[in-house]
């Protein structure tokens, strides 16, 4: 499960110039008892820092490009660099499956668009700069859906420029996907992708969780988990590929198409995606020859999931990587499932990363204390886990992202499968990447903005960026990892909970996070100087709940399930604790204003103990009901205000990523034998290359 960068909130991007990073490595990922850390010590915060070159590169509509860096990158041995260059294409050549699980179009749409642009010669330079812009918003969503909103957006050009593009980059040698080279098949593709383009009213969601008028949730959605099915028909209908398949109703029989690349002995038949799971395996095997034993032994594993796309085969995956503590780490597979209606399928992600040392060596014991706040969590007593098994924690920097995991994710926890957290535990991450890279570009100019008192604003400066580092940490590590299940459950939470657990889910590890702020463990522990902190979370949780309204600026629902989750917990304790969230009023603005720190906290206790009940009995009927009333809708009046005034402070409200440039250089004999970083801040070069080293 990932904490998202959240523009207007609670999670302000801000590890980079936070004086604590409160994370530590549990060895071997084994239940550690409740004791005290050493104590650190606690300087004064300062105020973020802009870097010396802005990592914003370009601003396409309300989207920022960013460059992410990775200084610990150069820590690295010769060998550790060259088995984080074959794990990085690894990355790359799983990242088209990602276009086609976001939509039957996507990587056609993607094929025509890149022709175009690597054919461009005699195309109208006005066209030519409008298509551009187009296909770096849809690389950086994998799509032409935002990724944060769901929405569909649409070109600025017209069909007909289109049109003429594609016939002169065809003159010039194009081709748009497979025997699409001739004039009479580049008009039929075209043709056929003009309404999944052009057409606002085609597939207008990514993932519409709640459709109007009583509409099916998988037909509405563009997500390409299913094909000729409604959630009616799967009713009694269970999916032996979870997270890697694709279910259809193949002449009138319900059927799942499974992503693997098949057996070399032909035992197991390729499948979805078996050219690029394929290509991943080479580029793993590449990487086994530079890994030590605990990752080779991971890689082994995956190989033999994508082979064969068998569950048994991903929990194996899982067990060896959560116990595998490897500098340069990786992810590989199908794994999130915001996307998915039904909250099963997993989408493709990659990432490669590195130890953030210097952030890292400030942990400061939240993993080695997790018993303790455990027992101090307000839920029912049975539904504590006796002996929780405390992730390993690191903060880290991204050599790559790619698939479904994007530059806006600044801390991660996995695996997800709670099977493995009961038994092994977990990883968290804390991505200093990307939450230096935003946090730079964001600067001071929301807190100003969005502040209501000069005290608060203050604070913020002050404060923030450690209640940042602070409520990372606590929802990776004592957040998602908390609790137990009632033994009654035979399948795991999200299986009964459906389309509302991810944001239960997330809403539950923000909870854990903002409960424990005013536990005097964390002053004790040296985690943080004062309560003065404490009320900085607080702040900008109430704050989150206005601000991050400009990245929906129409209609009146939410789709993300962060964002839903911001929604539900301050919409919740402002109806059920009166006097604890105010709404104010300055020269015509509205703010949202913490009024009282103890009733915000009783409300905050009583959701959490309620989150956990009705994920630990799968209770979906109350997650319906409760999100449905605090976490979905909110005041369109008040979002239009927010639009026009986050839209004066010229930021983004939505990030895509460039990644650090890793490049192989070889000796005299040819051998590899050297890697080096580069920082291209160039998405266009960068992402063409990509498609050139998949063979998309």
């Amino acid at each position: 499960m990932r904490v998202r960068s959240v523009a207007a909130g609670a999670l302000l991007a801000a590890l980079a110039c936070g004086p604590a990073a409160i994370a530590v490595r549990a060895q071997n990922g084994s239940a550690a008892p409740a004791k005290t850390a050493p104590k650190p010590t606690v300087t004064e915060p300062v105020p973020p820092r802009l870097a010396a070159q802005s990592p914003l590169v370009a601003m396409v509509r309300d989207t920022g490009f960013v460059q992410t860096a990775a200084p610990a990158f150069s820590d690295l041995t010769p060998e550790q660099k060259l088995d984080a260059y074959w794990l990085s294409m690894a990355s790359i050549a799983i990242n088209p499956i990602g276009y086609e699980q976001n939509s039957a179009y996507g990587l056609r749409e993607k094929h025509l668009l890149e022709g175009i642009l690597t054919h461009s010669k005699g195309i109208d330079p006005a066209v030519l700069d409008k298509i551009k812009s187009y296909t770096m918003l849809f690389w950086g969503n994998q799509g032409n859906h935002n990724d944060f909103t769901s929405a569909k957006f649409v070109p600025d050009f017209t069909s007909d420029e289109l049109r003429a593009a594609a016939e002169q980059a065809l003159k010039n040698g194009a081709s748009f996907g497979k025997s699409l080279n001739t004039q009479a098949a580049a008009e039929a593709e075209l043709k056929e992708l003009e309404k999944p383009i052009f057409d606002p009213q085609f597939e207008p969601m990514l993932t519409m969780k709640n459709p109007p008028n009583g509409r099916d949730v998988l037909q509405s959605s563009s997500v390409n988990f299913y094909s000729g099915v409604t959630m009616k028909d799967l009713v009694g209908f269970t999916d032996k590929y979870e997270l890697n398949s694709r279910v259809v109703n193949k002449d009138g029989k319900i059927v799942e198409e499974v992503y693997r690349a098949g057996t070399p002995d032909g035992k197991v038949p390729p499948g979805l995606g078996a050219h690029e799971l394929g290509l991943a395996i080479q580029y793993l095997q590449r990487a086994r020859e530079y890994a030590p034993d605990a990752q080779k032994k991971v890689i082994d594993d995956l190989v033999r999931y994508y082979q064969t796309g068998e569950r048994a085969d991903w929990i194996q995956v899982d067990t060896d990587w959560v116990q595998d503590h490897t500098n340069p780490d990786f992810s590989s597979g199908f794994v999130e499932v915001y996307k998915d209606p039904r909250q099963l399928k997993g989408a493709i992600q990659g990432f490669v990363s590195v130890t953030d040392t210097s952030m890292s060596k400030l942990a400061n014991g939240f993993a080695q204390n997790a018993s303790y706040f455990e027992q101090k969590a307000p839920w029912l007593d049975k539904y504590k886990n006796p002996h929780p098994k405390p992730p390993v924690v690191n903060a880290v920097q991204m050599l790559i992202e790619t698939g479904d995991f994007e530059v806006g994710t600044i801390g991660d926890n996995l695996p997800n499968e709670e099977e493995i957290h009961r038994k092994y535990g977990s990883k968290s991450f804390i991505i200093t990447s990307s939450s230096r890279a935003l946090g730079d570009v964001r600067g001071e100019k929301v807190y100003a903005e969005f502040s209501y008192s000069p005290e608060e604003r203050e604070r913020a400066l002050k404060y923030g960026d450690l209640a940042a580092d602070l409520w990372t940490s606590m929802h990776e590590v004592i957040g998602h990892g908390s609790g137990t299940v009632d033994p009654k459950l035979t399948r795991e939470p999200g299986f009964y909970i459906k389309e509302y657990y991810s944001t239960l889910e997330e809403s539950r590890a923000d909870l854990m996070a903002m409960w424990n702020f005013w536990d005097p463990k964390l002053i004790e522990m040296g985690a943080m100087p004062n309560q003065e902190v404490a009320k900085a979370a607080y702040d900008t949780e109430a704050r989150a709940a206005l601000m991050q309204l400009h990245e929906v600026p129409t209609g009146d629902t939410i789709e993300e399930d962060h964002r839903r989750g911001t929604q539900l917990i301050v919409n919740y304790i402002r109806d059920k604790v009166p006097g604890s969230i105010e709404e104010k009023d300055r020269d015509g603005k509205v703010f949202l204003v913490v009024a009282d720190y103890a009733k915000m906290r009783q409300g905050v206790g009583m959701l959490l103990a309620e989150l956990m009940r009705i994920k630990a009995e799968g209770d979906y009927s109350a997650a319906r009901d409760l999100i449905g009333k605090y976490g979905i809708h909110f005041n369109t009046q008040w979002r239009d205000q927010v639009v026009a005034r986050y839209k004066a402070l010229d930021l983004p409200n939505f990030w895509a990523g460039i990644n650090p440039q890793l490049t192989l250089r070889r000796g005299e004999n040819g051998k590899p034998d050297k890697v080096t970083m580069s920082y291209p801040r160039d998405i266009v070069a960068q992402q063409l290359m990509y498609t050139r080293i998949a063979g998309d």
